[in-house]
């Protein structure tokens, strides 16, 4: 590897960064991280942090998972790679379609067709939706719905059904046909409603109102993830996802679930719908798939639509990925699985982020510059505002406590105005001790 000084020189020269203005990283370059081990990650200058952003949402078991590693390499030894596509296949791939079938059975789920990654699903399952009514004699069902503030990629396809204009606006006109209903945020809605319950209802009745006013035999899906990760870690009441599968099944839409940071426990449970009782009709997953080590990604087909596709009048599958199905993938995909059931690290999550939750709460208690805090399992996240009756969004003030936390030893996400965690799921209770006395740290700042 170079060494520092070239390092330093060329940070953002002629790297773009996804999600970052080439400028501005040309102006204030970027941390070079150079090293990880268990939940720690260390920069170029020395500095090591605990992760408390899990890579980004996906490095469940950590930096230091010897059973994934192993897995790669055995497979990079036999069979570096092999097309899925019409005709061949791989062991690897095969092995790992029984394994994702049994694991999310409990979801109704038993289909599994392999991708690169989220954005990749997210655009798998939106075709996978219209081709389903396509078969089933209802072409005219092509729109998407889906909710503000709810991300899904980068895609052409998912780039239109995100929530948040930011991803949206320098890239219209996107696909057609695609709408967006309020989300349940309590914090900030459109209702000015404080109650989670009543906003729960207003924004199912909005999706049932959505639905009608596009025509029900016109809409292919609802998208939603279980919790709205990077639109802030908003999360829906317990009877929210399952108002929409109620509102879904009436008007013969298809219910997506986006679980790709949701997906493998992250929420207290193997999957985000799981958690919330709900049995959805297409699955997206990723990221914690292999834990960060390969990308790779899956979308799961439930058992009730797979007989439209397999059997007479069904249909090829026209879409599919280089990569779709990789050994190396598959296999490091394997070995990850394995190591999720065998820590539990739904529980892990559980019982870790109820622990981080109680801290980030003692600290609102203290700083006046927590606007709100928000989390489920172990995703969290702070609001930072500048005044806490006006609920002023205060994005410099976030960047500044994120800059202070980093030096006090912890690593969060910096997202506008939310300071965002997702760390590796097999965090100990020191490690949310020490991710909490960092934040108090940086909130010094304000």
């Amino acid at each position: 590897m170079r060494d520092h000084n070239f390092l330093t020189e060329m940070n953002a020269r002629h790297l773009w960064h996804p999600m970052a203005h080439p400028g501005e990283m040309q102006a204030q370059p970027p941390r070079v991280i150079t090293g990880g081990a268990g939940v720690t990650i260390t920069d170029m200058d020395g500095h090591t942090t605990i992760d408390a952003v899990g890579g980004l949402w996906n490095v469940n078991l950590g930096y230091s998972c010897e059973p994934i590693k192993a897995a790669i390499a055995d497979q990079l030894g036999r069979l570096p790679y092999y097309s899925a596509f019409k005709g061949t296949t791989n062991d690897a791939a095969i092995e790992l379609s029984v394994r994702m079938a049994e694991m999310f059975a409990p979801d109704g789920l038993s289909r599994v067709f392999f991708t690169s990654g989220g954005s990749d699903s997210v655009d798998t399952a939106l075709k996978l939706a219209r081709q389903y009514h396509r078969l089933r004699g209802e072409a005219g069902r092509t729109k998407f719905i889906a909710l503000r503030k709810g991300y899904h990629g980068t895609h052409w396809g998912g780039a239109s059904v995100n929530g948040n204009p930011q991803f949206r606006a320098p890239y219209e006109p996107l696909l057609p046909g695609c709408f967006h209903v309020p989300a349940p945020y309590l914090y900030r809605n459109p209702f000015d409603e404080t109650d989670h319950d009543r906003l729960s209802a207003l924004c199912l009745a909005a999706l049932d109102a959505e639905i009608e006013m596009q025509v029900p035999g016109t809409v292919a899906a609802f998208i939603m993830e279980p919790v709205l990760g990077a639109g802030g870690v908003i999360v829906p009441p317990p009877g929210f996802m399952a108002g929409a599968r109620e509102i879904c099944d009436r008007h013969g839409v298809l219910l997506i679930a986006d679980e790709v940071i949701t997906g493998f426990g992250r929420t207290g449970d193997v999957s985000g719908s799981r958690h919330w009782g709900v049995k959805p009709d297409l699955m997206t997953l990723a990221k914690a798939m292999t834990s960060g080590y390969f990308p790779m990604g899956a979308v799961m087909v439930a058992d009730r639509l797979a007989g439209t596709f397999e059997g007479e009048g069904g249909a090829m599958i026209g879409t599919g990925y280089t990569y779709s199905g990789h050994p190396v993938g598959c296999a490091a995909a394997l070995a990850c699985l394995e190591e999720t059931e065998r820590l539990a690290l739904w529980d892990r999550a559980a019982r870790r982020g109820a622990r981080l939750k109680a801290g980030l709460h003692d600290l609102a208690q203290r700083h006046e510059a927590i606007g709100d805090v928000r989390g489920e399992g172990l995703m969290c996240a702070l609001e930072i505002v500048s005044d806490r009756d006006a609920r002023t969004a205060a994005p410099d003030l976030a960047g500044r406590i994120f800059e202070a936390t980093y030096k006090a030893g912890v690593m969060v996400r910096w997202s506008g105005t939310n300071l965002v965690m997702s760390p590796p799921l097999i965090l100990e209770d020191a490690d949310c001790d020490r991710i909490i006395a960092a934040l108090d740290e940086g909130l010094s700042v304000s």
